[in-house]
């Protein structure tokens, strides 16, 4: 709290003026973000012997 009091005493007494602007550009955010699923499935056994004997369903 002394400090900010002290800031606020030395900007006053020097006469600094302090400006806040907007960037010219648009801030750009990377995010480098790997998404990775895996897939499992099983077959029951009627599938299984469906597909294998007409292979060219698929």
């Amino acid at each position: 709290m002394l400090k900010g009091k002290v800031l606020a005493a030395m900007v006053l007494a020097t006469g600094a003026c302090v400006n806040v602007s907007a960037p010219d550009k648009p801030i750009v955010i990377n995010l480098n973000i790997s998404v990775t699923q895996e897939v499992v499935y099983r077959l029951d056994s009627e599938a299984k012997s469906l597909i294998k004997q007409n292979p060219g369903i698929f």
